[in-house]
């Protein structure tokens, strides 16, 4: 449903100029840390892992530095693959279900695959709770040549020279994104604003192109051990998308510039949990992820054994 939108910044129908841009920006506070509670973890996984520093933030370097971390001895003779998580921000178990995953279940996969994890992607994102960068730029709109948040030039400059198996990109989707995310792009976009469903469970998104169901099936068959499973509406869609199969919905990921769709990988997903469900907590929901990334490595480990 359309509506107009009443945000506070900028006037119904014309576009955000860059005083309307600094207004916004204005507004954002600082609401945790991410020093506290994302490079600190990734400090305690330095031991199997590799920290790479492979940039940083233009508007604070020194307090959003990029990192990731990979596989210490890196063997060219296995496949590599990318968690990524935290490409917005404010999608709390997507950061912090990586970090899990590299805590408790990465180096179990070391014997077959070199291993890259990306989780918190926009560390301004993350601290502000935002899904956007202070230049009011979506980083997952933004995979692409022309792309203009560093967020994601930095990244894919850092993943370019890696050739990838699988990718996984660790997502959620809560209340916000309708009581302020899609009513601010509205408004910056100087659209009328259009109001979703949001799915009460997890889902993934598969790219269009190379959809995989079975990889696809057997994520959702393993969440589905740790939550609930999102349910189509009466349309059978999910967030405007066909339900192809249970809990999977496809999207053309690369034409979007959205991160899922960085690189060449041959199996990759995007993964959505809904954190503000009355049927989970904050730990289920990072539990729902670590278990999204270890089936769908244990579904392409088994597929490269036969």
């Amino acid at each position: 449903m359309k509506t107009e939108s009443l945000y506070p910044i900028g006037k119904p129908g014309q576009k955000w100029g860059a005083a309307e841009k600094s207004q916004w920006l204005a507004l954002q506070r600082v609401k945790r840390s991410y020093a506290d509670e994302v490079l600190a973890k990734l400090k305690r996984v330095e031991g199997p892992f590799e920290l790479r520093q492979y940039g940083a933030l233009p508007n604070d370097r020194d307090r959003y530095p990029l990192f990731a971390a990979q596989t210490r001895k890196w063997n060219n003779a296995r496949p590599a693959i990318l968690v990524t998580g935290g490409v917005h921000g404010y999608e709390t178990s997507g950061v912090q279900g990586a970090l899990r995953f590299l805590e408790t279940a990465a180096q179990a996969f070391e014997k077959h695959f070199n291993i890259v994890v990306a989780p918190c992607v926009s560390p301004w994102g993350y601290e502000t709770i935002n899904r956007w960068n202070p230049d009011a730029v979506d980083p997952n709109r933004s995979f692409r040549s022309d792309g203009r948040s560093e967020e994601a030039s930095a990244l894919m400059r850092f993943v370019a020279p890696i050739d990838f198996l699988v990718h996984i990109d660790l997502h959620e989707t809560t209340d916000t994104d309708n009581s302020e995310f899609r009513p601010a792009l509205a408004a910056r976009d100087g659209v009328a604003l259009d109001h979703w469903g949001i799915p009460d469970g997890f889902y993934v998104v598969a790219e269009t192109a190379k959809p995989v169901p079975e990889f696809q099936a057997a994520i959702v068959r393993a969440v589905e051990k740790v939550t609930h499973i999102a349910l189509p509406d009466e349309g059978n869609r999910i967030i405007g998308e066909t339900l192809e199969q249970h809990g999977v919905i496809h999207y053309a990921a690369r034409k979007l510039g959205l991160c899922m769709g960085l690189t060449e990988a041959a199996y990759v997903t995007t993964t959505e949990v809904y954190p503000d469900s009355p049927r989970v907590n904050a730990e289920n929901c990072i539990l729902a992820q670590v278990a999204a990334v270890t089936a769908g490595l244990e579904y392409v480990a088994s597929v490269s054994r036969t």
